[in-house]
């Protein structure tokens, strides 16, 4: 017997449906704003009347920060180090949470107390800065993958999750003369596969949107990242706006510094390192939230 629904379900239905909308409208208007600021000129800008259309639309923005070569070279070089980065570090950390979640392995208290103690305290800049120059990795790509290889509480994330999977998987694995590379690589690995997108996503954000690293350690031109390639682009025109000063444009001409100000170079320098990322997530949206829910409760 099929329930009939009363007026109160509806309306409760419709209310719900509307308080999603606006939420969703909460975040999506900010970026819209963003877009619209990044493509009109710089009079309306400051005016600040620029809402959701762009006002005199223009591509004076994005011409100079998408001029000549290096844009296009620092956003290969955030690329590799996103994808490399994401490959070593979800392999790294994978590695690390299985003997962990192993509740007979030796010394495995130890070992997570030293890891929650690492995860509260750390060295701090100068012991790093020295510890990097001392191993030869001052201006290098390696130098931006390092740092991140290994983020103990996504490990933890991940030690959960392999927490929750039925012992009698490994023990067939067992059973059949499997080793612990074996048992991790094609056993577990494989039916953990909502976690690990999910903490891959964790990994690919924050190596896509770390500037500071390469701030640091990075002095060459070709091997700066987008991020930092951007950052640069907004202190220059924080320069010309405030100071007048154009010994930093390169190429661009008086008329297209005419047009730039520090709002709409930041506008759009947020759209072209945000548009990434919105590509990517829709494909590992669905194991997104599955990861999150299972690996953040010890099953």
């Amino acid at each position: 017997m099929v329930e009939r629904k009363t007026t109160a379900t509806y309306v409760c239905g419709v209310l719900k449906y509307l308080v999603l909308i606006c939420f969703a409208l909460m975040t999506l208007l900010p970026f819209i704003n963003l877009v619209a600021k990044s493509f009109s000129d710089d009079a309306p800008v400051i005016a600040g009347r620029v809402g959701f259309i762009p006002i005199d639309p223009t591509l004076a923005t994005y011409s100079y920060v998408l001029k000549g070569n290096t844009f296009f070279n620092a956003f290969k070089v955030s690329v590799f180090i996103t994808l490399f980065g994401s490959l070593c570090s979800i392999i790294i950390t994978s590695m690390q949470a299985y003997p962990l979640s192993r509740t007979h392995f030796r010394g495995r208290k130890p070992i997570l107390y030293m890891w929650v103690f690492l995860m509260l305290f750390s060295g701090g800049m100068v012991p790093n800065y020295m510890l990097y120059r001392i191993l030869g990795m001052m201006d290098t790509i390696p130098v931006l993958i390092f740092p991140h290889l290994l983020s103990v509480y996504n490990m933890f994330l991940i030690k959960n999750y392999f927490e929750s999977l039925p012992d009698s998987l490994e023990e067939a694995a067992r059973i059949d003369g499997a080793t612990n590379m074996t048992v991790l690589f094609k056993i577990i690995l494989p039916v953990s596969l909502p976690m690990l997108a999910t903490i891959t996503l964790f990994y690919a954000v924050s190596y896509w949107n770390d500037y500071f690293t390469a701030r640091m350690y990075i002095s060459s031109v070709n091997k700066r990242p987008l991020q930092l390639y951007l950052y640069d682009l907004i202190n220059n025109a924080m320069q010309l706006q405030n100071q007048g000063d154009q010994g930093n444009t390169g190429s661009i001409n008086e008329d297209e510094i005419a047009n730039l100000t520090a709002e709409t170079v930041r506008s759009a320098a947020i759209v072209l390192s945000t548009v990434p990322i919105l590509v990517v997530y829709p494909f590992l949206q669905k194991y997104f939230v599955t990861g999150m829910v299972v690996g953040s409760v010890k099953g």
